[in-house]
């Protein structure tokens, strides 16, 4: 179809593919050879006029799938780069009747050579079949090409270059072993690693490939830690801070080690992943909020650090202020430090009972008789907390919100009314409290006087004690 439509391209087509199979096969029969030189030989006699089509062109529209020259030219060009950089790197590693130190060692390099292509391929390529790597950064063995590459397809992103420091060459029947010291420079980052290393070689299909490669960090490095200040394990909060005021819940879940757990303040739910951090922050960070540290006590281990104390935020969406509890465990993860674990809570002591004797319990009532007095309606509705009820003695409607408290409270401040309690009897709990009685009310405007039956359910909101509950009613007796 390809000779059909576009002879040119077919041509291109079959010298590239000449081309490919001759540089991967190199022992091709010289019978093959030849049909291949004949082949090329008459795409070049007939020219594009041979493929030329029997049918009127006109009827014959551009097949969807043909690949156009280009597309054809950049897959070639790929594959035989890539073949290119593997021959490269494995060429100068065949086996000779003997190797010394140097060539040893010189292997090393191939290998170094490799790491600086970039191509995770043309590195797995160095391994013979059935490698081991037991790499620096990765607790699993790697025992095969796909998870040897799979290694290199992170590492590379560094862009390392290495240097042997310290080496012994060990060389036997078919085999060499070589096994040191080395540092790499990370390129992407300038950061210099040294670390332990063992190479095996063994000679496989006519190449020195490496079936052993076991690197380790430094022990001593390891046993010192990543080395922290207080004033530094202060600052991580700051990145944890930076991240909150971008908005954006992605990236303050990305200030969460692999394996973080929080413990938020304002929802029961343990979050120990990615998704779940995230989803926590995606309402939080709806408040806008920016945290203060107060209070810190910073503890420093090995390679892990810890800040505890108190925080405060500011919600940007409302003003409010709120102090918290906090607890943040960090760990040196990838090369920055990250949370693992963080614990947030409410102060406790607020969620304390807060005091009050009986006789202020009694004393409340004149809280709410005073704001009678100043006959606004909007004053007295305000003594009310936020879910208030309100049963009133002569409506039938229950008044449930600010505004259906305040329209009673409209009517029945005309009789500018006063009471006074004539029976309390008290019950105090956590954070709520209880009047209930008789009240007698004088009306100011006529000089009626109105007893009635009481109760007052008092709690604690916003610093000050609101009535939760008011239910007033008629004496009964008088009504039977």
């Amino acid at each position: 179809q390809l000779y059909t439509h576009n002879p040119q391209s077919a041509i291109r087509y079959h010298l590239h593919f000449i081309q490919f199979i001759s540089f991967n096969v190199t022992d091709l029969n010289q019978s093959i050879m030849k049909i291949s030189s004949t082949a090329i030989a008459l795409s070049f006699a007939y020219g594009a006029s041979a493929f030329a089509p029997s049918v009127n062109p006109s009827r014959i529209g551009t097949p969807s799938t043909a690949a156009s020259s280009t597309e054809l030219d950049l897959f070639f060009m790929n594959t035989l780069k890539h073949k290119r950089a593997v021959s490269k790197v494995n060429k100068p590693a065949r086996v000779k009747d003997s190797i010394s130190e140097q060539e040893v060692r010189g292997l090393f390099e191939l290998w170094n050579s490799a790491l600086a292509t970039g191509d995770s391929r043309v590195v797995a390529s160095r391994y013979s079949k059935n490698p081991v790597l037991l790499p620096t950064v990765k607790d699993d063995p790697r025992t095969d090409y796909d998870s040897v590459k799979d290694y290199f397809d992170t590492f590379l992103l560094k862009k390392p270059q290495g240097t042997i420091l310290d080496g012994k060459v060990h060389i036997g029947d078919g085999w060499a072993t070589d096994m040191g010291i080395y540092e790499f420079t990370m390129g992407a980052t300038g950061d210099k690693v040294k670390a332990r290393y063992t190479y095996n070689y063994v000679q496989e299909d006519g190449v020195w490939k490496i079936q052993h490669h076991h690197s380790s960090v430094m022990p001593e490095a390891v046993d010192m830690g990543k080395p922290i200040t207080p004033d530094e394990v202060r600052g991580l909060f700051h990145l944890w801070n930076d991240a909150l005021a971008t908005l954006d819940p992605t990236k303050v879940a990305a200030r969460y080690a692999k394996k973080g757990v929080l413990l938020p303040t304002v929802s029961d739910q343990a979050r120990t992943d990615f998704a779940s951090i995230r989803s926590y922050f995606v309402n939080f960070l709806q408040l806008k909020p920016q945290g203060e540290i107060l209070e810190s006590h910073v503890t420093i281990g090995n390679n892990w650090c810890q800040d505890a104390g108190i925080y405060e935020f500011t919600m940007g969406a409302t003003g409010k202020k709120v102090k918290g509890r906090y607890s943040f465990v960090y760990v040196f993860e990838d090369g920055e430090w990250k949370i693992s674990h963080h614990h947030s809570s409410v102060m406790p002591e607020p969620t304390m009972p807060q005091a009050i004797t009986e006789e202020e319990v009694r004393n409340l009532f004149q809280l709410w008789n005073s704001a009678l007095a100043t006959e606004d309606a909007d004053v007295v509705a305000s003594r009310y907390s936020k879910n208030a009820v309100l049963l009133p003695t002569v409506s039938d409607v229950p008044r449930t919100s600010y505004d259906l408290i305040q329209d009673y409270f409209v009517g029945f401040l005309k009789k500018k009314p006063q009471g006074e309690i004539l029976e309390s009897n008290v019950t105090i709990g956590h954070n709520w409290c209880q009047d209930a009685g008789i009240y007698e009310f004088t009306m100011g405007a006529t000089g009626d006087k109105v007893k009635g039956r009481y109760s007052f359910v008092y709690v604690y909101e916003d610093g000050q004690w609101k009535i939760a509950h008011h239910h007033s009613s008629v004496m009964p007796e008088s009504i039977l």
